[in-house]
């Protein structure tokens, strides 16, 4: 068996560390963006009221004057972006900064993980922390992928703040220093069941971002139909709820069939290594869990009609169910997988 590569190990801790602050830096970049053309469309919408209030008031019958310029004029639809999410509208330097600075993150960061593999001489997921990293960087690439066709730089900030959170507690929660595998785990099956939950989980973490987002648009638009004052101005930058469920269904439908297949590919593993498909394993049954509440999700949605809010809410419930798999079960529950490094 290989040595490990010690001093290539700590090239990868330090090109973790300094990812993770490239990353923060986009991170800034990101909620600057969204403060800036928040503030931008406020002064825009300011302006515009002050125009129309003489029109709408002399109109009404009602006297205008500088005590009504400050009144919400409110048309019943809440202004949001593009529901096509295409890059129209003015060029957003701070957005186009931050997206540069995650792509300049996300090279470091796969330099960090390469390297780490290099070390180890094998492919670097076979602990937490090596799940962890390696997973933040998928999600990293995904996010610049979609980026190439849609305009979610919205998302930027939710994406790249949970990106950040999966580094700390790979550094954090599950340090493991550079070592081989244990035999159960060298297996071809560890490229593949592995690498393919990775990036299903990868999706999943987009749409839960775009489910969040989804809410606070649902909320909003309804109070805008209400005639009442809106929060989150930077919402405007952000495509219609509707539009937003509607593109988050289409990515959970192909996460889920990457699923399915991590199910289907764990338990031709566990026959191999354990001698059984199906054992009732904690972690088995969590993976289990995750695909039902993603499979009743798509057909809720696809079959009874339930969208909206309702939609979102399901959506939420299954990541929880993806992080709780990966966090709570693989720490706090005995079983065969009770291997990843905790």
């Amino acid at each position: 068996m290989p040595s490990i590569d010690y001093q290539l190990a700590e090239y990868s801790d330090l090109f973790m560390l300094l990812a993770a602050f490239t990353y923060t830096v986009a991170l800034l970049a990101f909620a600057w963006d969204l403060a800036k053309s928040s503030k931008t469309l406020k002064a825009i919408d300011q302006k515009a009221a002050v125009q129309s209030a003489p029109k709408v008031m002399a109109t009404a019958g009602a006297p205008s004057g500088p005590a009504d310029s400050n009144r919400q004029w409110n048309t019943g639809e809440a202004v949001t972006a593009d529901d096509a999410m295409g890059y129209t509208g003015a060029r957003r330097n701070a957005a186009r900064v931050a997206v540069a600075l995650t792509a300049l993150a996300t090279l470091i960061h796969a330099a960090a993980v390469v390297a780490r593999g290099l070390a180890a001489h094998r492919v670097p997921w076979g602990n937490m922390y090596e799940f962890c990293t390696t997973g933040a960087l998928v999600v990293s690439v995904v996010f610049l992928l979609v980026l190439l066709r849609r305009d979610l730089r919205f998302l930027g900030t939710f994406v790249v703040g949970l990106v950040l959170i999966m580094m700390m507690a790979a550094t954090i929660g599950f340090p493991t220093p550079v070592g081989h595998l244990i035999p159960a785990l060298q297996s071809y099956w560890l490229i593949i069941h592995v690498s393919v939950a990775v990036i299903a989980s990868a999706l999943f973490t987009l749409t839960f971002a775009m489910s969040v987002l989804q809410l606070l648009q649902a909320d909003r638009e309804a109070k805008a139909r209400a005639g009442a004052k809106e929060r989150f101005a930077f919402l405007k930058i952000v495509p219609s709820a509707q539009s937003l469920e509607n593109f988050s269904y289409r990515i959970n439908a192909v996460a889920f069939v990457l699923w399915t297949f991590t199910l289907m590919a764990g338990a031709v593993w566990a026959e191999q290594a354990w001698g059984r498909y199906w054992g009732w394993d904690t972690k088995e049954v969590w993976t289990f869990v995750i695909w039902v509440v993603y499979a009743g999700y798509l057909h809720a949605r696809a079959t009874r009609g339930w969208t909206g809010t309702r939609a979102a809410w399901l959506s939420i419930v299954g990541y929880l169910c993806v992080v709780f798999n990966f966090t709570i079960v693989n720490v706090y529950f005995a079983g065969l997988h009770s291997y990843s490094g905790v």
